[in-house]
This record gives structure tokens, sequence and C-alpha cells, in this order.
């Protein structure tokens, strides 16, 4: 079976580049089992400049206490240490289902407390625990920050990214593995689109039919497809590898618009089209100037010196012109005729909007 397996992979890669317009099987599918696994902790981050939590943040200061105590040192008091060269932090990562004891993976540190910056610290050792309370790895080491932020005495400051965040690159050593289901190797094999598409989903299993033979996947729904697949572990990765190079010819998507109202983001699919419609757009503009003025009173007099301020407040509208919007099904001819509208993205959220209401775009809009 495993030399029909190798066969068959030959076949499939000595058969050429992918045909243009289609794509791999294993870039449009998830395999049902084969996921990562989410991993968190909660740490310390040690040797910070003085920009660590502050001393109303009181978990850190006794989680310092705890581990000194664990090392012996006895604290008096309350065992709370008060210090700015430490910040609370959870730790988060992500574990492949594959990965094996003493591998290595990355690790994302995000501030918990009020720390100004985690720049120039490093990790202590911390357990990463899964869903099911168990440590599956133990992060440490220097944390590497991309943001920067600066202070002036007068309270002004200057902040670049995010200096609260960090990561730590291989950063956990694995130390217990994800147990496999071995029930699951006895089902039929299940494969979840990336992307829901009845159309999708009918061609993958016509072309896994017509590769390895009738009657092998079967499409469930929008999204899921069932595959027959050998139970026996090693014939099966051999299995899935044969299907991930599967070449799949790519369908129609439907028309998308996306609109990002936190960044004022929009990003249009290639296949919208619209159709001929009238367009008004003008902006409200209103302006604001005050300006600082000095009454002082003469030599004899007994008035005090005082400020006063002259608010003078401008509202201004452009006149509306009625523009024209022609029938385009290409992409950048759409982005032009917006373009040439004036519009900034947050207007030109409005305008779609606007025209998919009045039936001039057939597109699904999508707020994130």
């Amino acid at each position: 079976m495993t030399r029909i397996f190798l066969i068959m992979l030959l076949a499939l890669l000595s058969s050429g580049a992918f045909a243009m317009g289609s794509r791999p099987l294993e870039t449009l599918v998830d395999i049902q089992g084969v996921r990562d696994n989410q991993l968190v902790g909660y740490g310390l981050v040690v040797g910070l400049d003085g920009t660590g939590d502050r001393n109303q943040v009181e978990f850190t200061g006794r989680s310092v206490g705890n581990m000194l105590e664990q090392f012996g040192i006895q604290l008096d008091g309350n065992g709370r240490v008060k210090t700015k060269n430490v910040a609370a932090v959870m730790i988060t990562a992500r574990m492949g289902v594959s990965t094996g004891v003493g591998q290595t993976i990355d690790v994302v540190v995000s501030s918990l407390g009020d720390a100004e910056s985690l720049r120039g610290g490093t990790l202590l050792m911390t357990p990463l625990v899964g869903a099911d309370g168990m440590t599956y790895a133990l992060a440490q080491g220097p944390v590497v920050v991309a943001g920067l932020s600066a202070n002036g005495s007068n309270g002004s400051s200057v902040t670049v990214n995010t200096p609260t965040g960090g990561s730590i690159p291989s950063g956990a050593i694995v130390e217990r593995e994800v147990s496999v289901n071995q029930a699951a190797l006895q089902q039929p094999l299940v494969m979840h689109l990336r992307r829901p598409s009845f159309a999708m989903a009918t061609q993958v299993a016509r072309k896994i039919n017509e590769t390895f033979g009738a009657d092998t996947a079967r499409p469930l729904n929008d999204s899921r497809i069932e595959v027959s697949a050998p139970s026996e572990a090693s014939q099966r990765t051999g299995y899935i590898a044969l299907l991930s190079q599967i070449s799949i010819d790519s369908v129609a998507q439907p028309a998308r618009i996306i609109f990002n109202s936190r960044t004022g983001t929009v990003v249009i699919s290639q296949n919208v089209m619209v159709r001929e419609a009238a367009v008004s757009h003008g902006n409200l503009s209103v302006r604001i100037t005050e300006t600082q003025n000095v009454s002082q009173p003469n030599e004899f007099g007994q008035g005090d010196t005082v400020t006063t301020t002259d608010s003078i407040v401008e509202v201004s509208q452009p006149d509306g012109t009625l523009n024209i919007v022609g029938s385009s099904t290409s992409l950048s001819e759409v982005v032009d005729a917006l373009n040439g509208l004036g519009a900034s993205p947050d207007d030109l959220m409005t305008i779609l909007h606007s025209l998919q209401a009045v039936g001039a775009i057939d597109a699904e809009l999508i707020v994130i």
C-alpha cells in the first residue's frame, strides 16, 4: 500500500506545475483533528529600567514575594515587594498537534499591569497550560519589543507601536505532547474548507474522485468534505500527503466589499460590478478659532489684569455636485470612479453602502 502511495505521489508531482487559476488542495482546506492548541501562562518580566509596574499593582508585588519565598528568602510584613523593574505579564503560544517533547515554540508576551515598557526585560520560567489545565511547555528568555516610548519631565510623551507587548522566538520548550485520539483514525477523513462554498466543496470532491476513484469523497455541506482514508497511521499520513498535492481549479468567488470601521480600510474584491448611478458628495466643515486677549487697567485704576478669549466659529459646506458613476466590471475602474469623487475612506463606506441600497452595486458589504 505504501508503494502505491509513492507511485501516485510521483505521478502527481511529475505532471508539472499547477495550471493557471488552480491551487493545491492543502491551501484550501484544514484536516479535522490536525490543528494548533492554545497555551497560556502568567509570569514575571524582570530587568526593566524603571518601566515596570507601579506600586498600586498589588499582584505584581505579591508574585515577586511568592517567588522569592520559593528560593528560601523570607520577607517581612505582608510579603509584597516594591519595585519598578518587574512587570506582570500574560504569555500566549500556539502548539501544533505534532509538536514533540523538546521542541521549541514561539511565545507572545503582553503586560498585565501598568508597566510603561517591556524593553530590555527577561521573562522568568513560566509554565504554559492548555484548556485541560495541564502544563505543556515552559517559557523563558529575553523579550523582543518592537515599540518604544519616551517621557518628558513636563508630562509630554512619545510612543511608537506598542512597547508593552513583545515576543520570544523559540522561547518555550515543549514538555508534554498533545494526546492523539486513536478512535478518530478509524473514522473517515474530514476536510473543512477555509472559505465555505458549495461550488468549491463540489469541485474538491469531484477532483478527489477523479484521482482516487468514485465515491472516495462526499461533500456534506458548503464547508465539510468526507473522504475515505486508511485507518493505519503511516498509510493515513501518506494518503493525506497525496490529497494535499491535488490541483483544484478555482471557482468564482462572491463579490465582497470589506470595511474596517476602526482604521478606515476599504477592500474591494476583483469581481465587484457597479451599474450607472448618480452620486452627490459634499463635506460639512466646521472651524473654530480662539484668540487670547489681555485686558490691563490704566496706571491709577484699581482693576486687575485679566485674560479673555475670543472664539470665532465658521461653518462652510462646498456646493454639492452630482457625479455620474458609470457602469463598470473592472476593479480599477470602480476605484478610479470613486476616487474621482474626492471621497475619503470613511466617506467611501457611505457611498458604497448607498449604491448597494439603490441596487447599483452587486456585492456583499462586510463591516469588521
